[in-house]
């Protein structure tokens, strides 16, 4: 029987707007490429992923990948405030779950500086029975051990859980020790999905 849902946020609850959010500090398509490509893509980013380097550390290494570069992308990072967004059926889609008796809780890969300057817009995880952050457990997914560290937190069996990322090796992670999973394409798609395996675990 399937008691607990367990949400991704970025792009499933709330949009990461990556490249709108450096469109709209005035970076041209090539130059949004090449900021992305010298931070979001490389290790520094990870482990600031992870809280194992301050801000201060995370942008240091991300000049050193792409020095001539330094000013914009400390112009990209001086603020994250608008680089997460908000989707009209969040709360809905949580009320209704609640509503229908399941536990809600959240694994995600979020920086610090992201939830401390963008939490108003998540701010619907007050609501949720457990969040599972990146940057305070020192792991990322896909690794098996923050599926593991959620489950053993909240005393969760995994065969009761569903798992909805949009990335698809992170539900292949979660499915891999037992959780059922859904990679997020959409809201009434994922809505659909869940209820299949509801009903094909009622028992």
């Amino acid at each position: 029987m399937i008691r607990n849902i367990v949400f991704d946020i970025s792009n499933v609850l709330a949009p990461f707007r990556f490249k709108e959010f450096l469109a709209e500090k005035g970076f041209d398509a090539a130059m949004i490429k090449r900021i992305i490509k010298a931070s979001a893509m490389t290790s520094y980013w990870t482990e600031f992923e992870k809280g194992k380097l301050t801000f201060d550390e995370a942008m240091e290494g991300f000049v050193s990948t792409d020095p001539d570069i330094a000013d914009e992308l400390y112009k990209a990072y001086d603020s994250c405030s608008g680089i997460m967004g908000r989707y009209d059926y969040t709360e809905g889609w949580i009320d209704a779950l609640k509503e229908a008796g399941y536990k809600l809780y959240c694994i995600t890969n979020f920086t610090p500086a992201g939830y401390e300057q963008c939490y108003d817009c998540i701010s619907f995880i007050e609501r949720f029975d457990g969040c599972v952050f990146s940057f305070r457990e020192g792991i990322v997914k896909p690794d098996p051990e923050i599926y593991k560290t959620l489950l053993r937190r909240y005393n969760l069996k995994a065969e009761e859980c569903v798992f909805i990322d949009d990335i698809e090796e992170n539900v292949v992670s979660a499915q891999k020790i037992g959780l059922n999973g859904i990679v997020f394409t959409g809201y009434e798609d994922a809505v659909a999905r869940l209820d299949e395996i509801v009903n094909s675990n009622a028992s």
